[in-house]
């Protein structure tokens, strides 16, 4: 997949930066290197995943009781 990204006629590379940024962001490709930078166990994953799970609950439950 590549991602093309072309300037604008008068755009800064500054601006031109912050959009791909905001493309790569909204396409995932960056938490995805972050995460494949290092080797996880499938154990750890689990555990990551299960305790992201607990937080987002809780924090749902929290919101319905207000």
């Amino acid at each position: 997949m590549a991602i093309q990204l072309k300037l604008k006629k008068n755009e800064s590379v500054e601006r031109a930066l912050k959009r791909l940024k905001k493309i790569l962001d909204k396409e995932g490709i960056i938490r995805t290197l972050r995460d494949q930078r290092y080797f996880e166990k499938p154990c750890v994953k689990a555990r990551k995943k299960s305790a992201h799970a607990r937080i987002r609950n809780r924090s749902r439950r929290h919101s319905a009781d207000a």
